[in-house]
């Protein structure tokens, strides 16, 4: 479990916020919802907005502590245990509204075990370099 291959994990899932809260900061005109021909509401693209701009800081967040990621426990795991609310989400979306396309059952099992798994990863690197130090 080095912390060099932790950096690269986090550096690359950081990506998929920044990348998606770009994305997503363009509102009602977002590409994923094209298909869903939502109304031009300025509530809604508002809000999409909103969201696009807190999950673009996510990402952002992320990167940041790539290169102190041994330090930065209180952080990496707000980050990661920011999910662990949200944990009965995909069940009640199934239940209320269907699955969800492909790519976000796999952002779903990234929440539910990828979590739980990095915290974890991350707190066995601190241990390693405090013990090191």
């Amino acid at each position: 479990m080095s912390r060099r291959l932790l950096q690269v994990a986090t550096a690359i899932l950081s990506l998929i916020p920044i990348a998606t809260g770009i994305i997503t900061m363009t509102g009602v005109d977002d590409p994923l919802y094209a298909a869903l021909d939502l109304p031009r509401s300025p509530l809604l693209d508002s809000n999409l907005r909103f969201f696009g701009g807190v999950w673009l800081g996510l990402g952002l967040a992320m990167l940041y502590l790539v290169p102190s990621i041994e330090r930065q426990t209180g952080l990496f795991q707000a980050l990661w245990g920011r999910r662990v609310p949200r944990r009965h989400r995909p069940g009640l979306v199934v239940a209320f509204v269907g699955l969800p396309p492909v790519p976000f059952i796999g952002f779903t099992a990234l929440e539910i075990i990828g979590a739980p798994l990095f915290v974890f990863w991350q707190k066995q690197v601190e241990r390693s370099h405090a013990f090191k130090g």
